[in-house]
């Protein structure tokens, strides 16, 4: 590690990583993701756990928030740089795996031009340090390798018990790299008390989640349990490769496959081999599992293909391959880049998709028009906020005092809670995921409701009064946000908290 930290080209290309995404994402104007809105307003209702994440990129987003805004481009710092520190993570590893320099720029380039990774860098998620902590756990289990020196397994508690705080997904990198452990010579190590230490650190900063479920009826496993049947699309192995193979760019396929081989026939890399097989596994039992979530595992498995590719065109018949690939595979990255980051105007970006044969997608099987899910969700917020702040001013002020805004999903709620600032509208409220607690302390029964995205006919069984006060529409948001009726609902017939209790959304 210490040859790589004084490694100026290594420096200039995780630099440059963040670059891209600070200047080119948000060059098309998409505005603000759905998520990122939910987790802003996660952010400003702090707690050990959410219905549908653990709380440590919150924790992360509130205290930059307070220092920095919430700005789009404040919020969007935060990845931009886990992507400059994975592209750190990913020529580390390529020299610590015995690569040299080609290794290291293929394996760099590989990566900060993979669609899903510019993607989960492109906007604030937990992915983004997801990425970063799994990249990071493969570096210490490397060098354990190397090394075995026990000091790596303290290491590898924290960050597999910080990455579960993060996300849970991190849960399945610990059991792998234990069954590698098992299934390699490694095991020996399992017999001394230093592994069995590390993993109770792990617990103990997994433990704030756990506390948190128990005290909300294990509400994340009903979120997990609704979205697997409820949400996700199936996938099968023909379905899972091929959205592998064009997430993580044609051209790199040789690079990962060759990092399965490089891995499992090295004694040194087996542990980790065997750690990302138990992963995949695990990925392909569930068939509702999507393609990115074997992004993570990408940041070892390109390192350790790009010394696989370096030692096998050392030779003098292929050594002419090196630079073209090179080449190519950046080229095809950067032909790719649009589809994942916001450069584009919404009409070249329409242009330029279908130039490509492309038509629009959704991995949870939703209706689209001419934007894929994750560009279509940037749409049609601030419009929305601005329509319900009309409703809400013409109320007269008696009712504006106890008036709520309800929203069916989290990006409705948090759409009002972010652009709804502006014209001091009321908190809003939604059955939807955390929501649904948050709203608790806010129902009353003689509130005025306005309500977004509901129809009038479904109102009238809950209220007296239903009137339709206005409509949302935006060309490019997902259908089920386009048209949407807006209403002022009054005088409730049965009490709120029953109506409140009849239907929870934890999907």
């Amino acid at each position: 590690m210490n040859q790589s930290s004084r490694d100026p080209l290594l420096w200039s290309l995780s630099i440059f990583t963040v670059v891209i995404h600070l200047i080119v994402n948000g060059m098309g104007g998409f505005g603000i993701f759905r998520d990122e809105l939910y987790y802003l307003a996660c952010a400003n209702h702090l707690d050990i756990g959410y219905v549908d994440h653990p709380p440590l990129s919150i924790w992360l987003l509130s205290v930059w928030t307070f220092v920095f805004g919430d700005s789009l481009f404040s919020i969007r710092f935060l990845p931009a740089l886990c992507s400059g520190l994975t592209t750190f993570m990913v020529g580390t590893l390529a020299r610590g795996l015995g690569g040299e320099r080609y290794a290291l720029i293929l394996a760099c380039l590989a990566s900060m031009f993979a669609p899903i990774l510019l993607a989960f860098f492109g906007i604030f998620s937990m992915n983004a340090f997801d990425i970063l902590l799994w990249s990071l756990a493969f570096l210490v289990m490397q060098r354990f390798s190397q090394t075995h020196q026990p000091k790596y397994w303290y290491w590898l508690g924290l960050i597999v018990g910080l990455g579960a705080l993060n996300k849970i997904s991190m849960i399945w990198l610990g059991a792998g790299l234990f069954m590698g452990a098992l299934l390699t010579s490694n095991r020996t190590a399992l017999r001394s008390r230093t592994p069995w230490l590390a993993g109770c650190l792990a617990v103990i900063l997994f433990a704030p989640f756990i506390l948190w479920n128990i005290s909300h009826d294990f509400a994340h496993l009903e979120f997990i349990r609704n979205a697997s049947t409820e949400k996700y699309a199936s996938q099968n192995p023909v379905t899972f490769f091929s959205g592998l193979l064009l997430l993580m760019n044609p051209l790199a396929m040789p690079l990962w496959l060759a990092g399965f081989w490089f891995l499992l026939a090295r004694i040194e890399g087996r542990i980790i081999g065997f750690a990302v097989l138990f992963v995949l596994a695990v990925l392909l039992v569930n068939i509702h599992s999507k393609p990115e979530y074997f992004a993570s595992a990408m940041t070892v498995l390109l390192p350790a293909g790009s010394l696989q590719l370096e030692q096998l065109l050392k030779g003098k018949y292929f050594r002419w391959i090196r630079i073209p690939y090179v080449i190519c595979l950046t080229a095809s990255g950067i032909l790719l880049m649009p589809l994942t980051l916001d450069i584009l105007p919404v009409e070249s970006y329409i242009k330029y998709q279908s130039g490509l044969g492309m038509t629009p997608s959704s991995n949870e099987g939703l209706r689209l028009t001419s934007l894929p899910q994750h560009y279509a969700d940037r749409f049609g917020w601030e419009h929305m906020a601005k329509v319900t702040a009309g409703v809400y001013a013409s109320l007269p002020d008696s009712q504006k005092q106890k008036c709520l805004i309800y929203g069916r999903n989290y990006g409705e709620a948090g759409a009002i809670d972010y652009f709804g600032r502006e014209f001091r509208l009321p908190p809003a409220i939604s059955q939807h995921n955390s929501y649904w607690y948050w709203s608790l302390e806010h129902l009353t029964q003689d509130a005025t409701l306005i309500v977004i995205g509901v129809t009038k006919d479904q109102m009238m069984r809950d209220f007296e009064e239903v009137q339709e006060a206005g409509i949302i529409q935006s060309e490019y948001a997902m259908p089920y946000e386009n048209d949407l009726p807006v209403l002022i609902c009054r005088k409730l017939r049965r009490p709120i908290q029953e109506v409140w209790n009849a239907r929870r959304i934890f999907i």
